[in-house]
């Protein structure tokens, strides 16, 4: 049954529809998700966290191209490690997200950061509680209860693996389209 199952998958590998079908389920997954978490949650996105859903949609409209001239395996092999790069920029995003949250380096992006001076400020406390940005991204606000992993971890883990899986589909696509 597992050999069953391991074959499936290695051919969808090969099957532009099958791939961009997975681009862009995964991607509007990942965004349907981060919404949730704010709608259902009431979790805050800071700026880190909206920059890692732009690769997602990247990814979804890279998909859809796919889908659009599925019948050129050259295109969807490119557009397949295009799609792959986009999913490691994220993964890229995601783990600098990462060393802000674990306090290893102070954030570069304006406004993700709260300022310097702020508690100690000329501002009155009401001043700089509004003043304040809507999320933080040195602050974790939520982790996985078994192991701990903010959604930046989580999402640094997704991406890379997605790369891979992009660069190995593209490779079979490319291999097919050879044939």
């Amino acid at each position: 049954m597992i050999k069953k199952i391991l074959c499936f998958l290695y051919r969808c590998f090969s099957c532009p529809v099958a791939i961009a079908t997975g681009m862009i389920l995964i991607s509007v997954i990942a965004l349907g998700g981060a919404l949730s978490s704010e709608i259902f949650l009431g979790l805050e996105p800071c700026k880190l966290c909206i920059y890692q859903r732009w690769p997602f949609v990247i990814t979804a409209l890279i998909g859809i191209m796919i889908l659009i001239k599925r019948n050129h395996k050259t295109f969807a092999a490119i557009m397949t490690g295009l799609g792959g790069f986009v999913f490691l920029v994220n993964s890229g995003i995601a783990a600098y997200h990462t060393g802000v949250e674990q306090k290893w380096w102070t954030s570069a992006v304006d406004g993700c950061s709260v300022p310097a001076g702020f508690i100690d400020g000329d501002q009155s406390w009401i001043d700089n509680i509004m003043s304040t940005p809507a999320g933080r991204c040195d602050e974790i606000p939520w982790q996985d209860p078994l192991l701990g992993l903010s959604m930046a971890n989580l999402n640094m883990i997704l991406c890379a693996l997605l790369f891979l899986a992009c660069m190995f589909a593209a490779l079979r696509l490319k291999r097919s389209a050879a044939l």
